[in-house]
C-alpha cells in the first residue's frame, strides 16, 4: 500500500512550547524579504519590521542606490542583507542564518523576470489575527480552496490547471503552467510572499507572536499607478486578502478545538504544503535533537509533542 504524506498534528497550531522550538530552528535560521528598494526611498527615514520577537530597522544611509542597511532595532547592530540584481531587499534576523545563495540557490532566475525597482511604493497596512502562522501558509500554499473563498481571484485565474513548483526555501505557484509569464507568485520560506499582477505588486509576512494562536499579518502594496486606478487594484487583493484571513481563523477554531486533529494531504494539488510543512518539521526535530543531546533539562510537554512529530517523506509519496 502506498505511503501518503500526513499532515502536521494540530498540537503544532496550538502549543507555546514548539512555537519557541519553531522560533529557534527555523526564524532565527532564515531570510526574510522585506520589500524593493521603492520601499527605502527617503534617506534616514527608518522603517521598522519585528519577525518572531525580533525588532529590526531598515534605513538609506544615502543617495547612492542600493545603501540601505538593516540592524537590530533595540541594539543598533547591523543584520545581514541582500539586495538582488533587479531591487529586491532581503534580511536576516540572527548570525544563524545561512548565505543568500545558500538559502536561496535557484531564486535569482526568477526574480529576474521583474524590474523592482520601477514599481512605486503606495501602502503598508498590519492587524493581528486569530491563528498560527502556520494555519496561513498552509492557505497560500494550496489553492483547492481558492475557486470558493476567492471567487473574484478565480476569474483571472483559475484553479484547473494550477500548479506549485518547490525549490530549496521558496515555492512558485503558477495559474496555468502555459502561461509562465502571467503573473509572479513567490512563497519564501518560512513566512514571506510576493504577488506581482494587474500592474502591481503585493507582499506581506506572515508574523507570529508569542501566543501561538495570535499572528499579526503584514502587508506591502506597490502599484504603477495612482489614484483610482490603485485604489481599484487596492479593493480587489484587499478582498482575497480577508478572505483568507475569515478562513484561517475558522480553521484554527477547529485546530484548537479539537475537531481537527491531523489529515491526508492531496498528493497533486497540496505539494506546496507538504514541502513546506516537512521543511519545518526537519529543522525543528534537529533542533530538538540537538538540544537534548546538549542538556538534560528539557521540558516535559516538548518532549510530549515530539512523539508525535512523524510525517511521511513527500518524496516516497
Amino acid at each position: 500500500m502506498a505511503s501518503f504524506t500526513r499532515t502536521l498534528p494540530a498540537s503544532w497550531y496550538c502549543s507555546s512550547p514548539l512555537y519557541q522550538l519553531e522560533r529557534r530552528a527555523v526564524f532565527l535560521k532564515a531570510w526574510y524579504l522585506l520589500g524593493p528598494v521603492t520601499r527605502f526611498q527617503v534617506v534616514g527615514e527608518e522603517v521598522g519590521y519585528e519577525v518572531a520577537q525580533v525588532s529590526l530597522t531598515a534605513c538609506r544611509m544615502s543617495e547612492t542606490p542600493g545603501d540601505i542597511k538593516v540592524y537590530d532595532g533595540k541594539t543598533g547592530l547591523e543584520f545581514k542583507a541582500y539586495i538582488t540584481e533587479t531591487g529586491l531587499l532581503f534580511s536576516t534576523i540572527s548570525d544563524e542564518a545561512p548565505s543568500f545563495d545558500e538559502f536561496f540557490p535557484d531564486l535569482k532566475p526568477l526574480i529576474g523576470t521583474v524590474d523592482f525597482t520601477k514599481l512605486p511604493y503606495r501602502r503598508s497596512i498590519k492587524y493581528e489575527g486569530n491563528f498560527n502562522w502556520k494555519t496561513m501558509v498552509d492557505g497560500y500554499q494550496e489553492c483547492l480552496h481558492c475557486q470558493y473563498t476567492h471567487p473574484s481571484f478565480s476569474v483571472y485565474y483559475p484553479p484547473t490547471f494550477y500548479t506549485v513548483y518547490n525549490h530549496k526555501n521558496f515555492s512558485q505557484h503558477v495559474a496555468d503552467p502555459k502561461k509562465a509569464d502571467d503573473g509572479l507568485f513567490l512563497y519564501f520560506f518560512p513566512n514571506c510572499t510576493l504577488n506581482v499582477y494587474g500592474g502591481g505588486m503585493s507582499s506581506f509576512r506572515v508574523c507570529p507572536t508569542e501566543k501561538p494562536g495570535v499572528t499579526r499579518m503584514e502587508f506591502d502594496y506597490y502599484h504603477q499607478e495612482t489614484g483610482e486606478k490603485f485604489e481599484e487594484y487596492f479593493k480587489f487583493v484587499r478582498q482575497v486578502a480577508m478572505e483568507d484571513y475569515e478562513l484561517c481563523e475558522k480553521a484554527q477554531e477547529n485546530l484548537e478545538r479539537g475537531i481537527y486533529a491531523e489529515g491526508i494531504l492531496n498528493p497533486v494539488k497540496e505539494t506546496g504544503v507538504a514541502f513546506y510543512q516537512q521543511r519545518v518539521l526537519d529543522l525543528v526535530c534537529a533542533q530538538h535533537e540537538a538540544e537534548t543531546e546538549s542538556t538534560t533539562d528539557t521540558h516535559y510537554e516538548t518532549n510530549n509533542h515530539m512523539r508525535q512529530w512523524k510525517l511521511v517523506d513527500p518524496a516516497t509519496s
